[in-house]
């Protein structure tokens, strides 16, 4: 039996997303893999920050809730 994982429904606004969805780096493609098409969309802190702020996280801001080093 296959399960279709869907994608979360911020990934059209998500600044973390459309910043780093073509990023080479496997920890970028791990994150968007995970938090963005897999099974811990839920847990996204990019995503609770957004619902308990009314306003998206800095584009810098890991699905972890951790900040990218520059």
């Amino acid at each position: 039996m296959v399960i279709k994982m869907t994608e979360c429904e911020l990934l059209s606004k998500c600044g973390f997303f459309k910043k780093h969805q073509s990023n080479k780096e496997s920890a970028c493609k791990g994150f968007i893999a995970m938090y963005c098409k897999g099974t811990k969309m839920e847990a996204c802190k990019r995503k609770i920050y957004r619902k308990e702020n009314g306003v998206a996280p800095s584009d810098d801001m890991l699905p972890t809730g951790h900040m990218m080093k520059a």
